[in-house]
């Protein structure tokens, strides 16, 4: 596969979050029966530990969210031996007191998109447990790894929404009533396709705007929330460096490893 030991830690960089390694990394190009994932995958090393890194939208951006191989991603990283994910991203915030700068390591999701593949089980009776739908385990590694350059917030609901459009600010206000605290356009199926393949996943989101609700104005533009994020990337990405080396030297953990007693219609890769 690589010059690399097996990759068993994976980072999906999300949008302005297109690469990851300072040292060398290996490029590998994977098939997979859901098609090809969004970039040849490159693997390299954080503090001593095998990773992979998939840029979630493509090397240049190609993929809308709701246009992106999700599927294809999840395969591919499980198939070159990954069993934990981080996941980080670029989110809204539902609360002004949750600024651009904010990181949170959300505890729970709410799937708001349409249309999208979202199962690798469209048949045998499989139903995959997902009251709890982020690692503890990587959630805990990301909360201890902050510093006070990024504001950290242990816990959240993240509601994704089909994008590309950003909310309504009726829309973004319903979604504050209802106590969530994030909106982004990438988190589902991403999650349940890693609890399905049993890889340990958690998001790291970074907050870049305050919706369209939070405040007055003209609602939310990408170039702002591109800015945003291109403004905080270093520290981010060392957040997410110290995440990895924080993880536990195992592979699935036992929460997230839903398919003990279940006989599967095929073999997970």
């Amino acid at each position: 596969m690589s010059s690399h030991a097996r990759p068993a830690i994976a980072v999906i960089g999300g949008s302005g979050f297109y690469d990851f390694f300072d040292n060398e990394a290996t490029t590998v190009e994977v098939d997979t029966p859901y098609g090809k994932p969004s970039a040849p995958v490159a693997i390299g090393e954080v503090e001593g530990r095998s990773v992979a890194f998939l840029p979630r939208h493509g090397k240049q951006h190609e993929y809308a969210p709701h246009t992106l191989p999700y599927q294809a991603n999840m395969w591919a990283l499980r198939s070159l031996g990954v069993r934990r994910i981080f996941a980080p991203c670029a989110v809204g915030s539902l609360r002004a007191d949750w600024g651009p700068g904010t990181v949170a390591v959300p505890d729970q999701l709410v799937d708001r998109t349409s249309g999208r593949p979202q199962t690798y089980f469209d048949g045998g009776g499989v139903h995959v447990s997902f009251a709890d739908p982020y690692c503890d385990e990587l959630r805990a590694a990301a909360t201890k790894s902050a510093t006070d350059e990024l504001p950290m917030k242990p816990s959240g609901t993240m509601v994704v929404v089909q994008g590309p459009r950003f909310s309504t600010r009726a829309e973004s206000r319903w979604f504050a009533s209802q106590g969530w605290e994030l909106v982004n356009m990438t988190g589902h199926p991403e999650a349940v396709l890693a609890r399905e393949l049993e890889m340990c996943y958690a998001a790291v989101a970074l907050v870049t705007d305050l919706d369209a609700g939070v405040e007055e104005g003209d609602g939310v533009h990408a170039t702002d929330v591109f800015a945003e994020f291109k403004k905080n990337l270093g520290p981010f990405k060392a957040l997410i460096r110290r995440s990895v080396s924080a993880v536990p030297h195992t592979d699935t953990c036992a929460k997230c490893s839903v398919h003990a007693g279940v006989a599967l219609p095929f073999e997970l890769p």
